[in-house]
């Protein structure tokens, strides 16, 4: 089945095709002879919210045994023979999918398709003890690096633990635990190939300077005969109150480098209008140099080196905005929290002004621009929007949406969600306070479990 390629309103001209094998394997392509290179974009239906307690991390882990070889491309090949081509090639996780991705030189797409097909259909050939003892260590290994052993590392974990209530499907992060990680059998990661990798639980996106006729026949050819699998249960419901209702909060006293407050606010779930206006007002809060919470604390008031408000978008539960703000030196926490809540207030009461509207809105259309400008970015985006939304179609006119948000919904969302009783916090204090000495504090336990982004 396929869609014409004509260029939605909105969409900069760029089109994209969509196509369904028997199998279920969706697919979708867009053409762009720009530069002679072509992305391959692979999005499984599953990630660390699929995940059931006592088994976190498996997803995470799995992504990393996609590597570890096939029927066909033992060990290390995978890696070695895109590399070889001159492409470039990884994979991630999230709370709501696993991607993998190859962008190539486009006299090698089919390499890159062949290769990806071998694995989604002959990876348990290969899957064994060592290569998964191997990937444990590994994935156990970049969480001490990534979060155990660096200054703030635990912060995503913690705040997500506080964030969304234990048994919620978004209370652990993509990393895992330790414990989990060792607890991981090879049966499971084999139930768990089964029941996840299967075409019809998979989006195949293909961006760049291509001949989509042939490419959707050498699609065909190697993903056409994998079977598809129909053992995966949804994941489970995910849906919170908008509000939090009271400030949750927990203090930790480590080897840090700054006093440091770190917030996470309950918004909109990603694919809603009131998720874009919460955009664009953590862009002007808290996006860059130019923003308010940067003029106010580093600028004006010089009490923090560093001060920014991001977005974790998710469609299967409320998105979160992250709060970070590092001390200058001698600063307590309750000053920088007064400020904050100061700014968050006078924004919700008055709203923003053209100009911060104009200026957030270009910085938001700039980076969707540059990510869609990328055939890689574009596949990925793709790839986005169909597994969780069903339309790829609307990764291209999603620079508009944030064009057609108003002022007036920018301060509605600050005033329903950016409050004190809507909030999860970390308070960080160091060892030794601003370099002098002094007794060690003891650390806060630890949630009872544990991506970012990955992230």
């Amino acid at each position: 089945m396929g869609h014409t390629a004509t260029a939605q309103a909105g969409s900069g001209g760029l089109t994209a095709t969509e196509h369904r094998l028997a199998n279920g394997l969706r697919v979708v392509l867009s053409e762009d002879h720009l530069t002679p290179v072509a992305a391959v974009c692979l999005w499984y239906d599953v990630g660390s919210r699929h995940e059931v307690k006592g088994r976190t991390g498996l997803a995470h882990l799995f992504e990393h045994l996609m590597f570890q070889g096939s029927a066909s491309v033992p060990g290390n090949g995978h890696f070695e023979l895109v590399q070889g081509a001159g492409g470039s090639l990884n994979g991630t996780t999230s709370f709501e999918r696993t991607n993998y991705f190859e962008t190539m030189p486009t006299h090698q797409l089919e390499l890159a398709l062949w290769l990806e097909a071998d694995r989604m259909g002959s990876l348990l050939a290969a899957l064994d003890d060592e290569s998964m003892e191997n990937q444990r260590d590994v994935v156990k290994n970049e969480r001490r690096q990534r979060y155990d052993n660096v200054p703030y590392g635990t912060a995503f974990e913690r705040l997500t633990a506080l964030a969304y209530p234990e048994g919620h499907p978004y209370h652990h992060t993509p990393i895992g635990s330790m414990a989990d990680l060792d607890a991981a059998s090879l049966e499971d990661a084999r139930t768990f190939f089964r029941t996840y990798y299967a075409p019809n639980n998979a989006v195949l996106s293909v961006v760049g300077d291509i001949d989509p006729e042939q490419t959707l026949a050498w699609i065909e050819k190697y993903f056409g005969t994998i079977p598809s699998h129909d053992g995966k249960q949804p994941p489970r419901d995910g849906s919170l109150p908008d509000v939090i209702g009271e400030q949750l909060r927990e203090e930790i006293v480590e080897e840090v480098p700054a006093r440091a407050l770190m917030a996470a606010y309950r918004l909109p779930h990603d694919g809603t209008r009131e998720c874009d206006a919460a955009d664009v007002a953590l862009t002007i809060l808290g996006g860059g140099e130019s923003s308010l919470l940067h003029n106010r604390l580093v600028r004006r008031d010089q009490t923090a080196v560093a001060a920014g408000f991001g977005m974790l978008r998710l469609a299967g539960a409320p998105s979160l905005g992250w709060l970070d703000v590092k001390t200058s030196s001698g600063v307590e926490i309750p000053a920088i929290e007064a400020a904050v809540d100061e700014e968050l207030a006078r924004f919700a009461a008055e709203g923003p002004t053209a100009e911060e509207m104009e200026r957030a809105q270009a910085q938001l259309e700039r980076e969707w621009l540059d990510r869609l400008s990328t055939v890689a970015g574009r596949a990925d985006e793709l790839c986005r929007y169909a597994v969780l939304f069903g339309d790829p179609q609307l990764a291209l006119t999603a620079v508009q949406r944030v064009l057609d948000i108003t002022a007036e919904e920018v301060q509605a969302v600050a005033a329903a969600r950016l409050r004190p009783d809507n909030r999860a916090v970390l308070v960080y204090e160091p060892l030794v306070a601003d370099g002098a000495e002094g007794d060690e504090g003891e650390e806060n336990a630890d949630s009872d479990e544990n991506e970012g982004a990955e992230q």
